[in-house]
């Protein structure tokens, strides 16, 4: 590793939001950690999104601006330009939790194959909703994943040399596939007790549900197996249901 510091390659994918690609790219440029290879794809916005990362150009290793066949295709030409010893995601309205998070993650055990972390969820007007319904397992391991993705995408730094491009037969779910893959390979893999990332809630999953989860079943099955995933459902449903109850009646 170059200096004795990791490099971190930092990907961003953004179509037209010209809303909150800003806070994402400042959240990423302002990070006090020097050792940052940071990566931009734009699926050839319309809004002005491209406007206003040209303003920081100068700040980002690679930009590319062209039409995608969708997220995860735009992803994966992230993956095959970065260069740093490990990668993530940081993508449009999502957020460093603070400036010195990289600097903190680094920090707690040089050279493990994974480190992870806790976020906290952003509403409308960029309120803080707090952290994630699925809180980050004191230890986590590939089998984790069985009861939901209990890591978001941006909580999670990855060596590049354990992952793999997203498969595109999964439209909204690629991603849990994506760490699964990475976690199944990695030796070491750390906590670092904190928060790591701010994600905005919303996206494509949340509008395609359905088709979010058949994505995840499937996925699951392929990994856990049929009849555990069906048998995991059923406490996932029963954890869903009593999550819900419990915010409603605390609501009323």
């Amino acid at each position: 590793m170059k200096s004795g510091q990791p490099i971190l390659s930092v990907i961003t994918v953004v179509y037209n939001n010209a809303a909150d690609i800003e806070r994402t790219l400042l959240s990423v440029i302002n990070q006090t950690y020097q050792h940052i290879e940071y990566i931009v794809i734009d699926g050839a916005s319309t809004d002005g999104t491209l406007q206003i990362i040209e303003k920081y150009k100068e700040k980002i290793a690679m930009l590319v601006s062209e039409p995608d066949k969708g997220i995860y295709d735009a992803m994966n030409k992230g993956l095959g330009l970065a260069t740093g010893d490990y990668m993530i995601f940081m993508n449009s309205a999502d957020e460093f939790y603070a400036t010195d998070t990289v600097a903190n993650v680094f920090a707690t055990t040089p050279n493990a194959d994974i480190y992870y972390g806790e976020t906290e969820m952003i509403g409308v007007n960029n309120k803080s909703l707090g952290q994630r319904r699925h809180k980050a397992p004191e230890n986590f391991s590939w089998r984790d994943f069985k009861y939901g993705m209990s890591i978001s995408h941006q909580a999670i730094y990855i060596k590049r040399s354990l992952v793999k491009a997203y498969d595109p037969k999964y439209q909204l779910s690629a991603d849990i596939d994506w760490i699964l893959n990475a976690a199944k390979k990695a030796k070491t893999i750390v906590n670092v007790h904190q928060y790591v990332a701010k994600y905005k809630v919303g996206g494509m999953s949340k509008f395609k549900h359905r088709q979010s989860l058949v994505e995840r079943f499937d996925i699951m099955k392929r990994h856990y197996g049929l009849i555990p995933t069906l048998l995991n459902h059923v406490v996932i449903a029963f954890n869903l249901g009593r999550y819900w109850f419990k915010h409603r009646r605390t609501n009323d």
